[in-house]
């Protein structure tokens, strides 16, 4: 499960924070984001809910709305790969925001699994006609959230939108809701490494999420730009 917006405002303070104190200030909103997106999404797939796809956008939804005037509020390194390629974040910050957005996702995994404790866990493990189907469904729904993303939260023909936050949230609870019984719904790196510390995903395929996904990335940074040479 995926997400979130490169929407910034430039913070107001009495007195402005050194370059460093910024720069932490996004990573550890970053962290805080994918850390409540993972663990949402594996408590619930832990617990048998049958409301994961909901828990993740609704989850995703709100921490966009927290902390998008903060970090943009990626949460997602497939989405940071699609800002880099668009040209809205510096190849610095992308790389601190994948790191502060992995580690976040492995450490709500070691979390959610301790706090459910289930006694039997069931793991998705691809093969065959199901890893390429996963492949597929993952590629298609990991682009279309990020091309959402870009449209409602970097384009300058939306500016100061307020729903940018549910078209996000909603882009990944329907893309769950439609393809979660084929590849667990994922479109998230963080989340798929956090799933597999669960042990949720098995690790032996774990690539094809995180291979799909960033591709599916770049592949919307390099559409938007396609579709609106205008704004750079």
């Amino acid at each position: 499960m995926a997400g979130a917006t490169t929407r910034e405002e430039a913070p107001i303070y009495a007195v402005p924070l050194p370059q460093y104190g910024v720069a932490a200030r996004k990573y550890v909103t970053e962290f805080i984001g994918a850390f409540f997106l993972t663990f949402a999404v594996a408590v619930a797939a832990l617990s048998g809910s049958t409301f994961v796809p909901l828990a993740a956008g609704a989850t995703l939804m709100v921490m966009v709305y927290a902390g998008g005037h903060i970090s943009g509020g990626h949460y997602n390194p497939a989405v940071t790969m699609a800002a880099l390629v668009r040209r809205r974040i510096g190849a610095r910050d992308a790389a601190a925001y994948v790191v502060a957005q992995v580690v976040a996702g492995v450490v709500a995994g070691i979390i959610a699994r301790a706090v459910v404790n289930p006694g039997a866990v069931r793991t998705l493990t691809l093969s065959g006609h199901t890893e390429a189907a996963a492949a597929v469904v993952e590629l298609l729904v990991t682009f279309a959230l990020c091309y959402v993303v870009l449209n409602v939260a970097t384009s300058k023909d939306q500016p100061g939108n307020g729903f940018y936050g549910l078209a996000i949230g909603f882009t990944v609870a329907a893309g769950a809701f439609a393809v979660g019984g084929i590849s667990g719904g994922v479109f998230n790196p963080a989340v798929a490494l956090g799933g597999a510390t669960a042990g949720l995903f098995g690790w032996s395929t774990i690539w094809v999420y995180l291979v799909v996904q960033l591709a599916a990335g770049i592949a919307a940074g390099l559409t938007f730009l396609a579709l609106n040479p205008g704004d750079k």
